[in-house]
């Protein structure tokens, strides 16, 4: 029994000190590394005729995994000048070469970043309506800060956002 007691108590010496480093430098690894090539999207054509379109996406469910995966494979896409899909109001953005890209591709690029994602009232639009910023009487913003208090208060006869909502349906 006494030399049971004296091997488990040598295990447990050469336990702690070998557990126990009083190094203290980090040990430097050096990997080497091949470099893997630059993924860079293809140069936008300055005399191609650009559009903008656009439409609602239904499914979504989330606006990290949903909006900004659908918004960044349609950016990825030749051709594609910008893309902005916004969670909140389920709307998506897109600025094009009609050359390039049509409706039927932005269709399938949505469809493609998920089965349960499919694509309402695309239209072809002159700007974007996220571009038409309204702001609150008291607001301090940059894009507010050249407009009047008219301006300020006033809301699109067209705008979808909540605030103007409640406003249009007052004036009608």
């Amino acid at each position: 029994m006494k030399s049971l007691k004296n091997i488990m108590t040598l295990v447990v010496l050469i336990l702690v000190f070998a557990s126990c480093k009083n190094e203290t430098t980090p040990e430097v690894v050096n990997v080497e590394t091949t470099p893997t090539p630059e993924v860079t999207k293809a140069e936008l054509d300055p005399n191609a005729t650009y559009a903008k379109a656009e439409f609602t996406i239904e499914g979504m469910t989330c606006a990290m995994g949903c909006a900004k995966t659908i918004e960044k494979k349609m950016a990825r896409m030749d051709g594609v000048k910008s893309a902005k899909v916004d969670f909140d109001t389920r709307l998506a953005m897109v600025e094009y070469d009609e050359a390039k890209v049509n409706a039927t591709s932005l269709e399938e690029a949505v469809k493609k970043s998920g089965e349960i994602y499919s694509v309402k009232d695309m239209k072809t639009v002159d700007s974007f309506d996220a571009d038409m910023k309204t702001c609150d009487k008291d607001c301090k913003k940059a894009c507010c800060a050249d407009k009047t208090e008219a301006e300020k208060t006033e809301c699109a006869e067209d705008c979808k956002m909540a605030c103007c909502a409640d406003k249009n349906k007052a004036k009608a």
